[in-house]
């Protein structure tokens, strides 16, 4: 299905009705268009008048996983992160009554900046990019600092056992798919539950922090935006942050990784000076267990592919590409694998 057809399905008159009932729209005709991204939800742009643009999410149609596509849970972390370190964008409403457009959904603002799909950042200088890589480390080091219980959060998901909770999650969400899964991934559903580290912590997490789910200023290396915070919740630190660092062991011409790349002609930071940078802002040492929450990312993110492809198998992909998508879930598992058997290899 082509993003026009995606869009035309929203009933536009329904919705524009509604909007001028909040008073987010006036009395002309509102436009929808599908906005990229969005593998999970749908979510469009929508032009309500002028000076008038705005984001809607919402739930894909269909059957859904129980836990999965948490709109709700994205818009209120994100209200509840306003006027903190974390740039969000303004919440603007949270629908739940489905008979409108078909599901639940939310509005916020549109934020007009750049969304870099290429973590190597063509067309830039070294100094750009270097001043982009630390400003996303700079961002995710306020988010772990961030004093959940003050800005309401404290209920937003359980206290400890984060990584063996997701573990399990993702563990059964595979076993539960009619999709088979390769071997890597079968040893790492084995392997990661009786090689946790000891140890704990409990932060806000993002869940999904990667360069393309920021927004940055349109001529600053500054983050004016951190969305799709449907994975969020209360977790380990150091997980969150290798989630977005197993980047660096991802193969380029695979799937949104610099693994391979020549980073320091580029300048960008290799794995372990952006791993020290975080360190130095939050005081967190990752060394020790870095491969083992590698592994562990890894694997989640083939298990989310996994899903993705599962959801194409049964005709509710939110995206066109996501039979592709879902073929790297695979190849991610093999990354995973090879981390921790280099975990094991240094214990």
């Amino acid at each position: 299905m082509s993003a026009h057809d995606i869009a035309t399905q929203l009933p536009a008159e329904v919705l524009a009705a509604y909007l001028r009932g909040k008073g987010l729209a006036d009395t002309d005709a509102i436009e929808v268009s599908v906005l990229a991204g969005g593998q999970s939800n749908p979510t469009f742009r929508i032009h309500a008048g002028k000076d008038r643009q705005y984001v809607l999410r919402k739930k894909p149609p269909g059957t859904l996983i129980a836990s999965a596509h948490a709109i709700d849970r994205e818009f209120r972390v994100m209200k509840a992160l306003a006027g903190t370190g974390v740039p969000v964008p303004r919440m603007l409403d949270y629908c739940e009554d489905a008979s409108l457009i078909g599901t639940p959904f939310y509005l916020m603002e549109f934020l007009q900046g750049r969304v870099f799909m290429d973590q190597a950042l063509p067309g830039m200088g070294n100094a750009g990019r270097e001043a982009i890589y630390r400003e996303m480390n700079r961002v995710i080091a306020a988010l772990h600092s961030v004093d959940y219980k003050a800005v309401g959060l404290g209920d937003y998901g359980r206290e400890g056992q984060y990584v063996s909770r997701q573990i399990a999650r993702w563990t059964r969400q595979c076993r539960e798919s009619t999709l088979p899964v390769n071997a890597s991934m079968n040893r790492l559903m084995e392997w990661l539950p009786e090689h946790l580290p000891a140890g704990d912590e409990t932060t806000l997490v993002h869940g999904d922090y990667r360069l393309d789910n920021l927004v940055f200023h349109p001529t600053q290396p500054r983050v004016i935006g951190v969305l799709d915070w449907e994975l969020s919740t209360l977790g380990h630190p150091l997980a969150d942050l290798a989630y977005q660092c197993m980047g660096w062991r991802i193969p380029h011409d695979l799937w949104r990784g610099i693994g391979g790349l020549d980073l320091a002609s580029l300048g960008i930071p290799d794995e372990a000076q952006y791993v020290k940078w975080y360190g130095d802002a939050t005081g967190r040492d990752a060394a020790g267990h870095w491969d083992f929450y590698i592994a562990y990312n890894l694997f989640r993110m083939a298990a989310i592919l996994h899903g993705i492809a599962q959801r194409a198998a049964d005709g509710n992909a939110a995206a066109d590409n996501a039979a592709e998508t879902g073929r790297k879930a695979g190849p991610l598992a093999d990354l995973g694998w090879e981390a921790a058997q280099r975990y094991m290899a240094l214990r």
